[in-house]
């Protein structure tokens, strides 16, 4: 039997790894006698990889032997064996060879053709890197296989300031979890462990909005679902950006004519946060952001009893405050 695990996001192929051979031991090598576990890229030369995948199991039924590497490996040769001995289906019927890549794509010509034989293969797992719905899902999973609990707008302002990087996000969880000690996870939880990432696509938006250009909000609304983002997240955004706006007004009509530096900084805010809602502060009135405030609450408040999809609640609110209804 022959198992393909490959792609960038290693992490989860990695953990899917782990529970495997976990699995193998409980049920057929206990004592861990029969598992190797060889890195293509770190064998020592003349290690015969071969001679394992074609060594019968010690003392069980069952041999399970783990390649790491290979397709990225210089081992030309190896590749060439072993996918002769796929194609032609002389593998001992008593092992399982089971192939990682942290990859999806492969330069050298026999490393391309090979990984085409393994795609092929009846038990392959492809470990694409998540879109932003997906990590959502997977993130909010992983709070809960630690027994914790994650409020919407912290899930989403995790996933949006965490990047692609899943071990460092499945580390932030793990901190997430012990330091909520098991409470809900809130979103000044999440801020304390993961700093703001500046997105030039929520300013973009909120300032389409002040603008009062419909047009340009649904067709930047629409973007945001094709790069994978949802309703939830997009309203989530929606609403820090309007209560940064909100705080921001506070303060300039309290004091003269404060810097963006002591802003940033009484506020909690990264200081390009501030420079970007800056510009966007002087198109709104304090009535203006609390009236659009108080609308997002009320969407809020509408999608969780049922009264709506957050997609179409969105574009209601973006038709009232950008044709200028229920001023």
């Amino acid at each position: 039997m022959v198992i393909f695990l490959y792609g960038p996001d290693t992490y989860r192929s990695r953990q899917y790894l782990a529970k495997m051979v976990a699995k193998f031991k409980a049920d057929r090598d206990p004592w861990g006698y029969n598992v190797v576990i060889i890195d293509a890229e770190k064998a020592e030369p003349g290690r015969a990889i071969m001679q394992e995948v074609l060594t019968v199991p010690f003392l069980a039924e069952r041999k399970l032997i783990i390649i790491e590497n290979l397709l990225a490996s210089r081992l030309s040769d190896v590749r060439s064996a072993l996918s002769e001995r796929i194609a032609a289906g002389t593998l001992p019927e008593s092992n399982v060879v089971a192939l990682w890549e942290g990859a999806d794509t492969f330069k050298a010509k026999d490393a391309a053709a090979f990984f085409k034989v393994l795609e092929k293969q009846k038990y392959k797992e492809h470990f694409a890197l998540l879109n932003a719905v997906e990590l959502g899902r997977w993130a909010r999973q992983e709070v809960s296989a630690r027994g914790g609990r994650i409020k919407p707008p912290a899930l989403s302002y995790l996933v949006a300031n965490s990047g692609t990087d899943m071990w460092a996000l499945a580390q932030t969880i793990d901190q997430l979890a012990s330091y909520a000690n098991g409470r809900d996870i809130e979103v000044a939880d999440v801020q304390v462990f993961v700093e703001e990432r500046a997105d030039d696509n929520i300013f973009n938006l909120v300032d389409a909005v002040a603008g009062r250009d419909p047009r340009r909000v649904y067709r930047m609304i629409r973007e945001q679902y094709r790069q994978g983002e949802d309703a939830q997240f997009v309203f989530a955004m929606l609403v820090r950006q309007f209560r940064i706006l909100l705080e921001l007004r506070d303060l300039f009509e309290r004091e003269d004519n404060p810097s963006s530096e002591s802003l940033a900084k009484r506020l909690g805010l990264h200081p390009f946060v501030v420079k970007k809602s800056l510009p966007l502060v002087k198109r709104y009135t304090m009535r203006d952001l609390r009236g659009i405030h108080d609308r997002l609450l009320r969407l809020d408040m509408a999608a969780k009893t049922g009264r709506g999809e957050m997609a179409g609640l969105l574009d209601i609110f973006v038709g009232e405050v950008a044709y200028g209804r229920g001023d």
